[in-house]
């Protein structure tokens, strides 16, 4: 049980105990239950990334001060930087290892949940990635870009009801992305279950569609903003609950969720209080995730603690970095947490490893901390054990 914390949701604060079972929040408290006390500190739902490309976060960025007109002209581009003998690196890493090193980076974030838009892979399976994924979804990768990723109308047809469908669309500012929705429209793939990635190009009567049919979008402002110099306007679609979040890889985007949290609030499209949702709630609705996103009883146990540095709760996450998080819980358990957490990583079986992240000592859970993965990450690195040196209490005072 997780007690004198204040549990945070996308409309407020409120306090109460926390009680896990079997990898879920639950009303009641098993008679021999482990309490954590977190006077002093929020809680919040584990973070959703709605967008990302998890096998390509350690292959260097093209380096281009170029904006491009689309992503079909970035991704021309590209094609040359394939033949950079540190892109060439970077890809002979094998895929497995790339890919949980991208649950990995997710994970130090504080995301627990991640929207893999790329072709499923065994290692994605593993009882012990990182994070948690959106599974049983439909994809393409784009309208004009068919090499790659299965067709649309086959993919969107063989969708099952209910469950999302992912599209890269109007990612860019001219007049071929201007015409993509429309064009997405007249296939028949424009629906409730679709979830629009980018939409920079999207006109207001395209936002007015998006709307109307309940479909979604999700916005990643720092990547839009690298390739395209800009991105899209996501005050309409947030206020309809219609809008998510998402990191496309540090190949373009940010380094991290938190990273583009502080994207988000630095900037003035959105106000305050449509801030979280972007990562919870509203990315939980539009990815159909209903045990994700919140802290009602049933959900995951997937949470977020940080210090109660008063005032909006909201700002005691957004805006901090990796290295402040005190803790990230994935089904219940500790996966990375300030060293002074110790016993909560013992009683739960779960056996941690000291680690550097970012110049501060942290616990890793030990699945996680293969070196090859370790090795792709900046910033992170194993520290060597001295003795019986670690912190054993688990007490917080406020």
């Amino acid at each position: 049980m997780l007690s004198g914390g204040a549990t945070v949701q996308p409309e407020g604060a409120a306090r109460r105990n926390l009680c896990v079972r079997r990898g879920r929040l639950d009303t009641s408290v098993p008679a021999r239950a482990y309490r954590v006390e977190l006077d002093g500190h929020l809680i919040f739902p584990g973070l959703i990334n709605a967008h990302e490309h998890l096998q390509v976060n350690a292959v260097p960025p093209l380096e281009s001060a170029e904006v491009f007109s689309n992503s079909y002209a970035w991704i021309q581009a590209f094609q040359t930087h394939f033949n950079d003998a540190a892109v060439i690196e970077a890809l002979l890493v094998p895929k497995p290892v790339r890919l949980r090193h991208g649950g990995l980076k997710n994970l130090l974030a504080g995301t627990t949940v991640v929207a893999h838009h790329d072709p499923w892979h065994a290692a994605l399976d593993a009882e012990d990635f990182p994070v948690s994924l959106l599974r049983d979804y439909g994809w393409s990768y784009a309208l004009d870009w068919t090499s790659y990723g299965p067709p649309v109308q086959q993919s969107f047809a063989q969708t099952a009801p209910g469950k999302p469908w992912l599209i890269h669309l109007a990612e860019g500012t001219d007049a071929s992305a201007r015409a993509e929705l429309s064009r997405l429209d007249e296939l028949g793939c424009l629906a409730s279950q679709s979830v629009l990635v980018h939409g920079v190009g999207l006109s207001e009567h395209d936002i007015d569609r998006i709307i109307a049919v309940g479909a979604g979008v999700v916005w990643c402002p720092t990547s839009n903003e690298r390739l395209l110099g800009r991105t899209l306007r996501p005050r309409r679609l947030a206020d309809a609950g219609r809008l998510a979040l998402g990191t496309d890889s540090r190949l373009s985007g940010s380094r991290d969720l938190l990273d583009e949290l502080r994207r988000v609030a630095q900037g003035d499209e959105l106000p305050p209080q449509q801030w979280l949702g972007l990562v919870t709630r509203d990315a939980a609705r539009l990815l159909r995730l209903p045990w994700s996103g919140h802290l009602e009883t049933g959900a995951a146990a997937d949470l977020v603690i940080v210090e109660d540095r008063g005032g909006d709760p909201q700002r005691s996450l957004i805006g901090i970095a990796r290295h402040e998080l005190r803790a990230v819980v994935r089904d219940g358990l500790p996966r990375m947490a300030d060293p002074d957490f110790a016993d909560w990583f013992d009683a739960a079986g779960v056996e941690a490893v000291p680690v550097m992240l970012d110049g501060r000592p942290k616990l890793l859970a030990r699945a996680l901390a293969d070196p090859a993965v370790m090795a792709l990450e900046p910033g992170l690195e194993l520290m060597r054990a001295q003795g019986n040196s670690s912190v054993r209490t688990i007490s917080i005072e406020a």
